[in-house]
């Protein structure tokens, strides 16, 4: 069962990684004095490949190279076994209720709330079931998915 769940999330970490890699966001509307603006119809969601209930839009940068910005949407219900990620990031709940589990402890983030993970927390991850979870992502580094079975080996 534990490699199971290893292999999962390993899988989904690499499709995440390439989704956001092929999926950089056309350039964002500018305004004057460097203003951006991208307006809610102008996203491009792509399915993350793999794993039904996940997408991402681009905002900003390119997640699978270094700092970006950008959204991550979970289906009602979905889940993702314990794991963690390289680059510091912060990030606000646009919509749904993120339920983390950190260190033993349930979190659950309504829409509105804010967390940042800047020393490779380990975490695993839910979106509490009745509507699918958007996140703001602001990265501060490459993107990566770090399944914990692989970050515990040597």
């Amino acid at each position: 069962m534990k490699k199971t769940i290893a292999v999962i999330a390993t899988a989904l970490g690499v499709s995440l990684l390439l989704a956001l890699q092929g999926n950089a966001a056309d350039t964002p509307k500018k305004g004057g004095g460097g203003a951006v603006y991208f307006p809610t119809a102008d996203l491009k969601w792509s399915d993350v490949s793999g794993f039904p209930g996940v997408q991402m839009a681009s905002l900003q940068g390119d997640p699978g190279k270094g700092a970006s910005h950008f959204f991550l949407k979970y289906a009602s219900g979905f889940t993702a076994p314990v794991h963690h990620h390289t680059a510091k990031h912060y990030v606000a709940v646009v919509a749904g209720t993120l339920v983390l589990t950190v260190d033993g402890k349930e979190h659950k983030l309504p829409a509105g709330s804010y967390f940042a993970f800047t020393n490779r927390n380990q975490h695993a991850t839910r979106c509490q079931a009745g509507a699918e979870c958007v996140l703001a992502m602001d990265a501060r580094g490459k993107w990566d998915v770090v399944p914990a079975a692989k970050a515990a080996k040597p």
